[in-house]
């Protein structure tokens, strides 16, 4: 039996690609042989994601998130001193990356994972896979193709390097389409960065205004949840647009068996998720051209349809699948076969397992874990922005300037005979 932990964060409110993985990927570990635990910080309290493990027998230490990044790395570092583990795996917490290096002194591998081509997982490459020696990990899992590649044009040398998708369920069901109506779906974070909501939400309401015999939904919430309520009021008035909202996951599974499109338009993705379920179930993705994991899912015409806009080019895929006979049942089954055939859950935690049991079967020697005083940190990434808080230090002549007048301080009270503080 491989230990390991990960680590996650999980609030009250969270949504997202990366918590549903975690809450799939450990308990289809199991079957492989992994005793799995997971150390959690929070913020407003425990959410669905501890929740869910925990309900599965999964040891799940929780604690709210501390102020600076050195506190948390001494708190991980303390839960790996008391329970240790064979492999260390940080996942997307800052702070668990630079716990690795001390993990890795005790004889404990690490394993990062990168989730998307972003400005974040372009700095865990500068700092855990081409930084300094001590911080740089074990192993690496990219998610899609286009991280791998973007790691391998550098060149690493002494991290291995894996491509595993975060996997989805494949379930018995599928998609029965209504054709009396043609039924649209988006499901994710309702924000700006990234997924450009307000401007999905307005594609939907036109594509249902353009194109007879349509219906749209919007799954999920987010910091604009209000601006996506105030379009599908003013220009969604009167059509068949709704936001759902946030759904729990068994309830989104049930969801999406009745969607025939799963919308995407967002500037840009790793490997998502939510595309990868739907597309399991039978739903034709409508996505938007970009680069990252949505072209190693979506194939134009032959697994779904990309579009070059979110406008008319949008608004055209909507009413070939609406109109064009034949299309969207082809579409359909290319795409569940698509996930089936390398995307499912059981496929990618068995490479998972492969990895984490290579991992603990070549370490070297183990020793206990050393929990520093003082935990020193490379200077700030400008790519982890505020992911990475730390204490305000002063420049040095302040430093140099206040610690001058402590110690004349000291000595003038020694010569005169007064105490010493």
């Amino acid at each position: 039996m491989t230990r390991v932990t990960f680590c996650s964060h999980d609030s009250p409110n969270v949504v997202g690609g990366p918590f549903t993985w975690i809450e799939r990927l450990l308990p289809a570990l199991r079957l492989h042989g992994i005793d799995s635990r997971c150390l959690f910080m929070t913020w407003g309290g425990v959410g669905p994601t501890v929740l869910g493990l925990r309900s599965q027998g999964f040891d799940c230490p929780a604690i709210p998130c501390h102020d600076s990044t050195g506190d948390r790395v001494r708190w991980i570092l303390a839960r790996l001193r008391e329970n240790p583990s064979d492999v260390f795996v940080p996942n997307h917490v800052l702070a668990g990356y630079f716990a690795g290096r001390w993990a890795r002194a005790g004889g404990i591998p690490t394993v990062g994972v990168l989730y998307a081509p972003d400005d974040y997982h372009r700095a865990i490459q500068d700092e855990f896979v081409f930084g300094r020696q001590e911080f740089r990990l074990s192993a690496l899992v990219c998610m899609s193709h286009q991280s791998e590649q973007q790691v391998l044009s550098r060149q690493p040398q002494h991290t291995i390097l894996r491509r595993i998708p975060c996997g989805a369920p494949v379930p018995p069901a599928q998609v029965e389409r209504a054709f009396s109506s043609l039924r649209l779906a988006y499901v994710g974070r309702l924000a700006e960065e990234a997924k450009r909501i307000s401007e999905v939400a307005r594609a939907f309401c036109r594509a249902v205004r353009d194109v007879p015999g349509t219906a749209a939904s919007l799954y999920g919430d987010g910091p604009e949840r209000s601006k996506v309520e105030q379009i599908l009021t003013t220009e969604g008035a009167g059509l068949p647009v709704r936001l759902v909202g946030r759904v729990d996951s068994s309830r989104l599974r049930e969801a999406m068996l009745q969607c025939d499109i799963i919308v995407l338009l967002s500037d840009y993705e790793g490997l998502p998720i939510a595309l990868m379920e739907a597309m399991a179930g039978g739903s034709v993705p409508v996505c938007l051209r970009i680069s990252g994991g949505v072209s190693e899912l979506v194939e134009d015409g032959v697994t779904g349809l990309l579009v070059e806009d979110r406008g008319d080019s949008f608004v055209n895929a909507i009413r070939r699948l609406r109109n064009e006979p034949g299309l969207w049942q082809r579409l359909s089954q290319a795409a569940r076969a698509k996930i089936e055939n390398g995307y499912s859950i059981q496929t990618c935690a068995r490479q998972w397992a492969e990895l984490l049991h290579s991992l603990h079967d070549n370490c070297g020697p183990r020793r206990p874990i050393q929990v520093p005083r003082r935990i020193k940190l490379p200077p700030p990434h400008p790519g982890f922005g505020g992911q990475d808080p730390r204490p305000h230090r002063p420049p040095f002549p302040v430093r140099f300037y206040r610690r001058a007048r402590i110690t004349a301080g000291r000595w003038r009270r020694r010569l005169l005979g007064q105490p010493i503080p």
